[in-house]
């Protein structure tokens, strides 16, 4: 075992145990944790955002490519910053409203296709039992229809129009396990990490050999 003497390793191992504190209780070592933790993906945010965002895309197309209307989005967008005056908060609700509205026209369509669309074009299934897949497409049509069915508020959930709706609550109940199970693995790993990066890089402990 060879503990590091790299100083970010150092760091990162003081971060990681102050934020696994928080399994205890609430404590000064989180919160300053926590508060690093913003403070830096705010900073890292507005680094990208000038080098990414203004410089490309408002300064060298307004300044030396003379395309002067970007100047209209740069106005809407002071304008929302000026949320934070109280004096002129008001101008603020025309470029929300403008950003709102257009933001609205943009994805309803693309929602429609995405949500809607796919949605239908995934279970329009060759259906049959000669293949596994054929089988799995049976299932994924059956389990689409029956949360639909359940979904239907309109009809009384009784005879088989209702045993069709419990079959519905079973699809769903095993589909929020899956994604509650990816969930739980998803962070699993996440600690995984943290977990080797304190025994491998900082203890200097070799796990492969």
């Amino acid at each position: 075992m060879h503990i590091s003497i790299n100083p970010w390793v150092w760091l990162g191992v003081f971060f990681t145990f102050s934020v696994l504190s928080f399994l205890y209780k609430d404590n000064p070592f989180y919160k300053l944790a926590e508060h690093v933790t913003v403070g830096v993906s705010i900073g890292y945010g507005m680094v990208i955002i000038w080098h990414n965002a203004l410089i490309p895309r408002f300064y060298m197309p307004v300044f030396q490519e003379g395309k002067l209307i970007l100047i209209i989005p740069a106005i809407l967008g002071l304008m929302m910053i000026l949320r934070i005056v109280p004096k002129y908060s008001w101008l603020s609700r025309y470029a929300i409203c403008f950003s709102v509205g257009g933001g609205a026209g943009l994805a309803i369509p693309r929602s429609m296709q995405a949500s809607v669309l796919r949605q239908l074009e995934a279970t329009m299934l060759d259906l049959g039992f000669t293949t596994t897949q054929g089988i799995n497409n049976i299932v994924i049509f059956v389990g689409v229809l029956a949360v639909l069915i359940y979904f239907f508020f309109s009809k009384e959930h009784k005879g088989v129009f209702g045993g069709i709706a419990k079959l519905g609550i079973w699809f769903l109940m095993v589909g929020f396990g899956a994604t509650f199970g990816y969930t739980v693995m998803a962070r699993l790993s996440l600690f995984i990490g943290r977990v080797l990066f304190v025994l491998q890089d900082f203890l200097g402990i070799n796990l492969a050999g």
